[in-house]
């Protein structure tokens, strides 16, 4: 899995979102994590994806009459069975963050959607990620770091930490060791890769 000189992933599907903008500075270098199941709790189907195309249908279910409206877009959304669907270039500033800030080590930085990427995992804060999304995530991060330096493992985050008033996600459900053994197994697989050649 690769970047390509267009932003975007070689190996998801692609479902363009029309929900983003110009980020304010060439930058890329945060990922957020976010959770998302629509109807909550409920997985599969295309409700996500026609939320953040803006094409939800507010009469087919309750839930969806309070939020089909809203305009939002995560750059890449990761589904149960580990499919990676894009919506929106990483070049590009998508709408997932919202109102946020975070400490990145140095300072306080507000605005994340200005210069992160937000993933957004199929899924919610009580039943278990599944092996898949873990393994298909690590491969989105270490694609993203070949193109995008900056975008290290300690500047991975969640939406809860970035918003806690507002968010919890991706919740207690998602295993945050488990998910840095998984990118460490792929580094030592493809460094392995490389001595033999």
């Amino acid at each position: 899995m690769q970047v390509d000189p267009h932003h975007w992933l070689t190996a998801a599907r692609h479902v363009a979102s029309p929900n983003h903008n110009a980020r304010p500075e060439d930058e890329v270098s945060a990922l957020v994590l976010h959770s998302i199941s629509l109807p909550p709790g409920r997985f599969g189907g295309d409700a996500i994806e026609r939320l953040f195309t803006n094409r939800l249908d507010p009469a087919a279910h309750p839930y969806f009459a309070t939020i089909h409206a809203l305009r939002v877009s995560a750059h890449v959304l990761i589904r149960r069975d580990g499919e990676a669907v894009q919506f929106v270039g990483f070049d590009r500033r998508a709408w997932h963050a919202g109102r946020s800030r975070w400490w990145d080590g140095h300072r306080e930085r507000r605005e994340l959607n200005d210069f992160s990427i937000g993933i957004e995992l199929e899924g919610d804060e009580i039943h278990a990620y599944r092996e898949a999304q873990y393994r298909c995530l690590a491969r989105v991060f270490l694609a993203l770091h070949a193109r995008y330096p900056a975008l290290t493992l300690a500047r991975v985050t969640s939406h809860a930490r970035i918003a806690p008033l507002r968010k919890t996600d991706p919740g207690p459900a998602f295993d945050w060791a488990y998910f840095r053994q998984c990118v460490q197994a792929l580094t030592t697989q493809a460094s392995d890769a490389r001595a033999c050649v």
